[in-house]
C-alpha cells in the first residue's frame, strides 16, 4: 500500500497535508452533489484541505472534467487539486477515504442475479485496487446499490485491508425514518436521537424506533400522544412502509432517483465516522461478527458509535419478537444476496 498521509482526528500542525478522498462514478448526479460539499468542508471539517480524486468509465470523463471546472470556479481554500481518471490504480493510489458511488443500476428486465452480477465485475475489481493502492488508513463507503452486497464484495477482493474499514451507506434510511418521525411528532428532526436501521438497504430494512426519543421522551409515547393512534399499527402500517419505499416515492415524484439526500447522507456517516457520534448512536452497514445473531461475515446495518477511530456495534440492546422478526427476513434477504454472488465465483 502507498505511505499514509496524516487524515482527519491529526493534530493541527499536521493537517496542512490534505485528506486524499477518492469517489467512484464522480460524473454522475451523486458525484456532483458530493464534490461541492467535501471541497467546503462539510464533510472532513473546515481546517482538512483535501485532494479529489475523481474516478470515472471513460464515458464519464468529460462530465466530471465539467465538475472539475467548476470546483476550479469555486476557489475553495480547502481544495488542494483535483485529478481525474478512468484507472481505478491512479484513483486510489494514496486514498484515505473512498466513496464508492458508481454502481451498474436495475434496468428493465434484469434479474436480480444479473444485477449482482453486474456490480461484482464493478466493485470487485476497485476493491482489489483499494488493497493494492490504498493508503493503510483507508475507510471506505460503498454508496452505490445494492450497498450491503457491494460492500461484501469489495471488502473480499481486499484481504489485506480490516474489514471493519469497508461500510455500506445505511444513512439514508435513517435520515429518512427521522425525517418522518418528526414530520408526525410536530417537532425537530434535531431533537430525534437512536432511531436504528437494522438489516438491508432495501425494501425489507427494519427502521426501529423502540430506543429511539425525542427530546428526551420515548418516541413511542410521543407518538401514542401526538397521534392519538395504535403506535404499533402506525408503525407497521405507515411508518415502516414510507422509510422502505421512500425511494420508489422519490422516484415517481421527481421522475428520477435520490441525490441531494443520498449525498448528505454520506457526508453525515462520514463526518460520525471521523468525528465521533457523541452521544446516542446512528445506523451504518458493517460486517457482522455475529452480533443479534445476524450470520458472521454478511454487511448488515446495526446500531453503531464512533470515537473517531472506528465504528463500534452497540450491544445489548433488547429486541423482542417482533423487531426479530422483522431483522430475520432483511438478514435472509442479505444472506440470499451472498450466496448468489458465491455462486458467481466472486466470494
Amino acid at each position: 500500500m502507498a505511505a499514509t498521509p496524516p487524515t482527519a482526528g491529526t493534530t493541527p500542525t499536521t493537517r496542512s497535508i490534505p485528506t486524499t478522498v477518492t469517489i467512484t462514478g464522480a460524473g454522475g448526479q451523486i458525484g456532483y452533489a458530493l464534490l461541492f460539499r467535501i471541497a467546503a468542508g462539510d464533510m472532513l471539517g473546515p481546517d482538512v484541505p483535501v485532494r479529489l480524486r475523481l474516478l470515472e468509465v471513460p464515458q464519464g470523463l468529460r462530465s466530471a472534467e465539467g465538475a472539475a471546472l467548476e470546483l476550479q470556479d469555486c476557489a475553495f481554500s480547502l481544495l488542494a487539486d483535483v485529478e481525474i481518471t478512468d484507472d481505478p490504480a491512479v484513483a486510489f493510489d494514496g486514498c484515505n477515504l473512498a466513496l464508492l458511488v458508481g454502481a451498474r443500476p436495475r434496468g428493465p428486465g434484469m434479474e436480480r442475479a444479473d444485477l449482482l452480477a453486474a456490480n461484482a465485475g464493478i466493485f470487485g475489481p476497485q476493491g482489489a485496487a483499494l488493497g493494492a493502492h490504498a493508503a493503510d488508513d483507508v475507510r471506505v463507503v460503498v454508496v452505490g446499490n445494492p450497498a450491503n452486497t457491494n460492500a461484501l464484495i469489495a471488502a473480499a477482493s481486499a484481504p489485506d485491508i480490516d474489514p471493519s474499514r469497508f461500510t455500506a451507506l445505511i444513512r439514508l434510511d435513517e435520515n429518512r425514518a427521522k425525517g418522518q418521525l418528526a414530520q408526525a411528532l410536530g417537532a425537530p428532526v434535531g431533537d430525534i436521537r437512536n432511531v436504528t436501521i437494522w438489516g438491508n438497504h432495501s425494501a425489507t430494512q427494519f427502521a426501529d424506533v423502540a430506543h429511539a426519543t425525542v427530546g428526551g421522551r420515548a418516541v413511542t409515547d410521543a407518538l401514542a400522544e401526538r397521534l392519538d393512534v395504535d403506535v404499533a399499527a402506525w408503525l407497521d402500517d405507515t411508518f415502516l412502509p414510507r422509510v422502505a419505499k421512500r425511494g420508489a416515492e422519490i422516484i415517481e415524484v421527481r421522475g428520477s432517483s435520490s441525490v441531494a439526500s443520498a449525498a448528505n447522507a454520506t457526508i453525515d456517516h462520514v463526518r460520525d465516522w471521523v468525528h465521533g457520534t457523541g452521544e446516542g448512536w446512528t445506523s451504518a452497514g458493517l460486517i457482522s461478527r455475529g452480533e443479534y445473531d445476524v450470520p458472521e461475515g454478511l454487511v448488515s446495518s446495526f446500531p453503531v458509535r464512533s470515537d473517531g477511530t472506528g465504528w463500534q456495534i452497540v450491544e445489548g440492546l433488547e429486541i423482542d419478537d417482533r423487531a426479530r422478526r422483522l431483522i430475520d427476513a432483511s438478514v435472509a434477504e442479505l444472506a440470499a444476496e451472498r450466496d448468489a454472488v458465491r455462486e458467481l465465483g466472486v466470494l
